[in-house]
């Protein structure tokens, strides 16, 4: 298995461009941006995916969010941004280590997602709802 590129990173022994920094925590910017300020939010201690964090670790991660996506607009002057956090392969996650992007929107940017909503009957969203309650013992 090769390292973790984001471990490498947190080491030192791949070069970034730091945003931001703490003992739980490191912002860089993406050297793939998929628009102008793309930068990622990632947690020093390796994770795949965010179920695998503990409360307390996940809200040393995400405490700077508010405060990142607001600079970052500031500074890029973008007229949005997307907070997008991908879980596994089919979710579209490529680097195996948890990470959030903090991605810049501009109008007209060509950016977007593709949604196929389909209507849900009530009686199959009541039924996955009690699902997960039962699954979190609420």
């Amino acid at each position: 298995m090769s390292p973790c590129v984001f471990c490498e990173i947190v080491r030192g022994n791949i070069p970034s461009t730091k945003v931001y920094e703490d003992e739980a925590a490191l912002a860089f910017m993406d050297i793939n941006p998929i628009s102008y300020g793309h930068t990622l939010l990632i947690p020093k201690e390796h994770f795949t995916q965010v179920s695998q964090m503990d409360v307390e670790k996940y809200q040393a991660l995400v405490k700077m969010v508010p405060e990142l996506t607001k600079a970052i607009i500031e500074t890029t002057g973008a007229a949005g941004l997307n907070v997008l956090q991908n879980n596994g392969r089919a979710a579209g996650q490529v680097v195996e280590h948890l990470h959030i992007h903090l991605i810049p929107r501009y109008e007209g940017d060509g950016l977007g997602f593709i949604w196929r909503p389909k209507p849900a009957q009530e009686k199959e969203l009541s039924l996955l709802a009690q699902k997960i309650k039962g699954v979190l013992g609420k």
